[in-house]
């Protein structure tokens, strides 16, 4: 099992999108490499520099990383600097957060290729994970429970694999 961080804006549909996905083992929402304390989603929304994030908890022998990160890259805007869809914030930034480095291959050759698409640099940051803070419960499963909840991915994406 390997795991990876990506922050891809709101959280709540990140979650709901590589949910979907068959070798993904477990997802949880989160906040990321931000101050080295726990914050509350109200800090969060008020600047404390850490990025909603979707911790990935993956088997490799069924979805490759380098899957998972085109999946990322097909709903995110990956020029878009602190902002996806209507959410705005540092908090919405994009990122790929690895804990070891031996993602970090995949993660250069994506990333590399995404940029060749856009024809111009990319504002998705890819560093390693400093910390990871679990969102409240609530925030679990968000659109699971609230359907009708506000996501900048397109509903569409939400059942790719049906």
């Amino acid at each position: 099992m390997k795991t990876i961080y990506l922050a891809g804006g709101c959280f709540w549909g990140m979650q709901k999108f590589f949910d979907q996905f068959d070798g993904v083992i477990a997802t949880e929402v989160g906040y990321a490499n931000g101050p080295d304390r726990a914050p509350s989603y109200e800090e969060v929304c008020r600047s404390s520099g850490h990025a909603e994030t979707l911790k990935i908890d993956f088997d490799e022998t069924v979805v490759s990383p380098k899957k998972l990160l085109e999946y990322y890259f097909m709903v995110i805007d990956p020029v878009s600097v602190n902002r996806q869809g209507n959410d705005t914030g540092v908090q919405y930034r994009t990122g790929i957060f690895y804990p070891d480095d031996s993602l970090l291959g995949v993660i250069h050759q994506v990333y590399h290729l995404e940029e060749q698409k856009a024809g111009k640099p990319l504002a998705v940051i890819v560093e390693p994970l400093k910390n990871f803070f679990s969102a409240e419960e609530y925030h679990q499963k968000y659109l699971d429970k609230n359907p009708h909840g506000y996501c900048h991915i397109p509903k569409r994406y939400f059942s790719l694999t049906d």
